[in-house]
């Protein structure tokens, strides 16, 4: 009896590498890691090309806490999220069609930085982040449409940062800070 062939390991998608890489840094920011295994880990997750090699880049880390990571997804229609609600460490917005709206403005940070992966077909999206938060776009690439985002110096310190990442093909993304 011939057997199965090994499964080979999935590649890896940028979100996956952002994350990993925020893992990392969170890591050597509470002293689990040195700056030595800080660097030698980073550069094995920005040189991997599939699962494993993530994997192994993460491996002795302590797990996700769980209820640090949420997806809301639809293939269609509106993802809309406002008022006062739980914002999680990690929020995974994926939607094939439609728009989106998250309005931040009043929602409850357990955390001070959340990851807000966006994986965004064609429609639009809107962010509304507090008046005081800090938002980093550098991980999100966008398809066909431009980015509006006017950054502003927070008022006071002690403010979120909001790391926004992810890919945005046929839509239009905007960020604003809240008035109030």
């Amino acid at each position: 009896m011939a057997s199965l062939p090994d499964t080979p390991s999935p590649l890896i998608r940028d979100g996956d590498r952002d994350t990993a890489v925020h893992r990392l840094q969170d890591a050597y920011a509470v002293g689990l890691i040195s700056h030595e295994e800080l660097d030698e880990r980073l550069h094995r997750v920005l040189t991997a090309n599939v699962q494993d090699e993530l994997t192994s880049a993460l491996a002795s880390l302590p797990g996700e806490h769980p209820g640090t990571t949420s997806t809301i997804a639809a293939a269609a229609g509106r993802i809309r999220r406002s008022g006062v609600w739980r914002v999680p460490r990690f929020l995974k917005v994926h939607s094939a069609f439609g728009k989106v709206h998250l309005d931040l403005s009043r929602a409850d940070f357990e955390h001070p930085t959340v990851d807000i992966e966006l994986q965004l077909g064609t429609g639009r999206a809107r962010i509304t982040v507090p008046r005081d938060a800090v938002v980093d776009l550098g991980g999100l690439h966008t398809g066909w449409k431009d980015l509006r985002y006017r950054a502003r110096q927070p008022s006071r310190p002690g403010g979120p940062e909001i790391r926004i990442s992810g890919t945005m093909g046929f839509g239009r993304l905007k960020i604003r800070h809240a008035r109030r």
